[in-house]
């Protein structure tokens, strides 16, 4: 039986229209471990340079969470500071592939984003959610910090947002206090619904000047040029903490509830 750490998938499909759907999955709640986020930075970069995709969808698989964050047996496998900056680089490279393509990225978060979740949905161009898409930073709950997803989080939802966010680590906001802050820009009863209102965007994004549309993506990214060393910055500090007698204990803990 493979390992946790070993599971998960990245898949890219590419319509007639140009439109580039990219999904990850894994059992345990679509957590991300290291191998799944190197893959899907890999790929969103590929779909990024592809002259026949127009636009791109990122989502996961299943019907139920959207993102529960990081891999949990991968962060209390790590025992020194390098896998803990390459792991938590991870999250750097798939936020920094998100923002650096030239295409226009439409998230799809049809249940709970915890973390690294929170993460991305922040860093796709227009997200849709349901209203089971609630929201979480429950990183110091266990130690850490959410300090490589802070800045996209904190650049969609604003300060204030992201410290309440980052603070009450162990509250869960709700879809539409999500959609208040800006991370969300339309929230829907059902899956169906959402899934509607994507294909109808995603074609007529297909079909708009490319150009254009990545003009207008360097100008909603204005001012991140430093992201590659910020967010590597952030993972060295999150590659320190995570080696600490407490975030050891508190992940331990967190495990078994």
């Amino acid at each position: 039986m493979l390992e946790a750490i070993d599971q998960g998938y990245v898949t890219l499909a590419v319509d007639e229209l140009g439109i580039a759907t990219v999904e990850f999955g894994h059992p345990l709640s679509n957590s991300l471990p290291g191998k799944i986020l190197n893959k899907l930075a890999e790929t969103i970069t590929k779909v990024g340079i592809d002259d026949d995709v127009k636009v791109v969808i990122l989502k996961s698989g299943g019907e139920r969470a959207f993102c529960a964050g990081a891999s949990f047996d991968e962060l209390i496998s790590i025992k020194d500071f390098e896998t803990g900056k390459k792991f938590f680089s991870g999250f750097a490279n798939v936020i920094n592939a998100c923002r650096k393509s030239p295409k226009l990225i439409i998230g799809r978060v049809q249940g709970k984003a915890v973390g690294g979740g929170v993460g991305l949905a922040s860093a796709v161009d227009y997200c849709f959610a349901t209203k089971y898409a609630d929201i979480k930073l429950s990183e110091l709950a266990v130690g850490i910090g959410p300090f490589v997803v802070g800045p996209a989080v904190e650049r969609k939802m604003g300060v204030s947002a992201m410290s309440q966010l980052a603070i009450n680590a162990t509250e869960w906001r709700t879809a539409y206090w999500a959609k208040e802050q800006g991370l969300y820009a339309e929230v829907f009863e059902s899956v169906d619904e959402m899934d509607k209102k994507i294909e109808e965007l995603s074609i007529r994004l297909a079909k708009s000047n490319p150009e254009a549309m990545t003009l207008l993506k360097n100008i909603f990214w204005e001012g991140t040029d430093h992201w590659d060393e910020l967010l590597m910055e952030r993972a060295e500090m999150s590659g320190k903490l995570v080696l600490s007698d407490f975030t050891i204990n508190a992940i331990n803990q967190f495990k078994k509830k």
